[in-house]
């Protein structure tokens, strides 16, 4: 593993948000908070917080377990016929051309939101008003506070108990790899070794990292591993996204729809993602109003 490299400042700040929460950016100044006046509510005077009702879906529904659980448990009745049938879950443009079949068989899982559930940070930046920044995410990580997903762990002693390999390829950059093994080991999930962490910042041979996509890294997985299976929160943990625009992301959907549910694994993650960008052209550097304007303005009312 190598230090973490330099990377363009606009593809960090898109891949930030895609693996985290939203980029860090200088928080906009916030209007003044109206004075309550009578027949106003406490509530009614507080600005909305776009993330409010996502995070308390993922942390109080019984909804969220069992989409997590039924994924996870659906994912397991499949790994004898990946095995049998000798699964390839890498798209062909990531996947090594020379390597055979002989390779032994893993599974690649997105680590934030996909195996554990980072909601508590959400939750104190909802409570804070404030929005994600490296720091407030790397003392969280720190705490190794983070808890399974359901189901998550049954899967993974499942998938390992049949000889399959869990590699976790997580845009947490290098740096935190002690902290969110230890993380993964409190949980239950397996870890073979500190080669199944595969951060931000990770060194691959003969592949030139472009932002936080997990491209290279999928193509190191490919070389060591037959992947069989894959799991993740945002469409770019299965391939690389080439134009972060809804069209440019649907294009990349339907060109591989088929195989969620069976190669590919989307567990549900309402607040964050490259999908919330991809509606305001990827700039973060506007003010938040501006960010939630245009959100509104995807929304689609049908008359």
């Amino acid at each position: 593993m190598t230090a973490t490299r330099l990377l363009p400042l606009a593809a960090l700040a898109l891949a930030l948000a895609a693996c985290k929460g939203t980029a860090p950016q200088p928080e906009a100044a916030k209007p003044a908070t109206p004075a309550a006046t009578p027949g106003r509510t406490a509530a009614a005077a507080s600005a909305a917080d776009d993330n409010l009702n996502a995070v308390a879906w993922v942390q109080t529904s019984v909804e969220y377990q069992a989409i997590s659980r039924q994924t996870y448990h659906a994912a397991a009745q499949l790994l004898d016929r990946a095995l049998a049938e000798k699964w390839n879950a890498l798209i062909p443009e990531e996947r090594p051309a020379d390597v055979g079949d002989g390779l032994p068989p893993a599974v690649v899982m997105d680590i934030d939101e996909t195996v554990l559930d980072n909601s508590p940070y959400q939750a104190r930046l909802v409570a804070g008003g404030k929005e994600y920044d490296e720091v407030t995410w790397d003392a969280w990580v720190a705490e190794k506070k983070a808890r399974a997903l359901p189901g998550v762990v049954d899967f993974a002693r499942a998938a390992q108990a049949k000889g399959i390999t869990l590699l976790y390829l997580s845009n947490r950059s290098e740096h935190l790899q002690a902290a969110t093994l230890a993380n993964l080991r409190a949980v239950g999930m397996p870890v073979k070794d500190e080669s199944v962490f595969l951060g931000l910042g990770t060194h691959v041979e003969g592949c030139e990292q472009n932002g936080s996509e997990k491209t290279c890294r999928r193509q190191l997985a490919g070389r060591q591993y037959r992947v069989v299976m894959q799991f993740g929160d945002q469409l770019g943990d299965f391939a690389q996204i080439l134009a972060n625009t809804p069209d440019g992301r649907t294009k990349l959907y339907e060109a591989h729809r088929d195989w969620f549910g069976e190669r590919w694994w989307m567990l549900p993650n309402p607040t964050y993602g490259s999908w919330e960008p991809a509606l305001f052209n990827n700039d973060f550097g506007q003010p938040r109003e501006a960010r939630r304007e245009a959100k509104r303005g995807a929304l689609r009312q049908d008359r």
